[in-house]
């Protein structure tokens, strides 16, 4: 029983969101001549934790705020269901924060030997990633409550997602190189608004101030399709100036359900009928990432 409420409460269904950066990364790198399968590795795994402690650390603090009440309309939390208590999921926590250090540590070690000022900017901005993974409903100045949680997801899942691993391998950024990273930035944001949505509700009336919350359905609605529309121009732009093969271009495929979604999400009326878009935008943005690393690593 309590290997399921394990499972459940790491949300299985976030993961393939989160190695997306690191796809799209890695998939960049091929472009600069340069792979390396042990660097690859390690990024994936640090990645999984630190959404794994997101997920643990979101279940303990929307539990201990009561945000997590019986008006959610998502799935049931693993606290909130009483399958897992406050001190089981602190426990969980810490572990997968030791368990990621060690993968971050063998990650850095291997992309940074011999470049000790890289190795210790990567550190610190790894401790950020913890940080930032355990602060977004945990504590009282919890920043998903104060409606930046958009903000800090555009910044984690997209820009250091996606340049930092870019720079593991290469040591070196260019100016083009932003374009891939806020293409998935946005879907990540974008993934997160549509949760937004539909806790919009409940969420305001437990106080936790999302920017949908702020921005209201209606404009919320709005904001969504500025994101996926400037994601997939982003994309499209950088594909642009470094695709040397049409192959490449297949990556923008995964915008069709994007756009489809989009419709549904204009005909929304009821919140509850938010939740379903959520995977469809995950797995959108997974098959992108898909498509472009397999794309750049055959035909760079």
């Amino acid at each position: 029983m309590k290997a399921k409420a394990w499972v459940s409460a790491v949300r299985l269904r976030t993961l393939p969101l989160s190695v997306s950066g690191i796809l799209v990364g890695s998939g960049m790198a091929s472009i600069y001549g340069k792979s390396d399968t042990t660097i690859f590795m390690w990024a994936l795994l640090s990645t999984l934790g630190l959404q794994i402690i997101s997920n643990l650390a979101n279940d303990y603090g929307d539990g201990i705020k009561g945000t997590d009440n019986e008006e959610r309309i998502g799935p049931r939390r693993a606290m909130q269901s009483g399958s897992l208590t406050a001190g089981e999921l602190k426990t969980g926590i810490l572990i997968s924060v030791l368990i990621t250090l060690v993968f971050m540590g063998m990650l850095l070690y291997k992309a940074f030997d011999g470049f000790p000022e890289y190795f210790l900017l990567f550190t610190l901005l790894g401790a950020l990633a913890v940080w930032a993974a355990i602060r977004y409903t945990v504590g009282d100045s919890a920043y998903g409550y104060k409606g930046l949680g958009d903000l800090f997801v555009f910044g984690f899942f997209g820009l250091l997602a996606v340049l930092g691993t870019l720079f593991l391998y290469t040591k070196d950024i260019r100016a083009a190189d932003v374009l891939p990273a806020v293409s998935i930035g946005l879907l990540s944001t974008a993934v997160l608004n549509l949760n937004n949505m539909r806790d919009s509700g409940s969420d305001a009336r437990a106080g936790k101030n999302t920017l949908a919350v702020k921005l209201g359905i209606r404009n919320a609605k709005r904001y969504h399709y500025a994101l996926l529309l400037f994601s997939g121009v982003c994309m499209a732009v950088y594909l642009s100036i470094y695709s040397t093969d049409w192959v490449h271009y297949l990556c923008l495929l995964a915008y069709v359900p994007l756009g489809l979604h989009a419709l549904k999400v204009y005909r929304v009326k009821e919140p509850e009928n938010f939740d379903p878009e959520l995977k469809k935008v995950a797995l959108s943005t997974f098959a992108l990432a898909v498509f472009f690393y397999l794309a750049f690593n055959i035909f760079s």
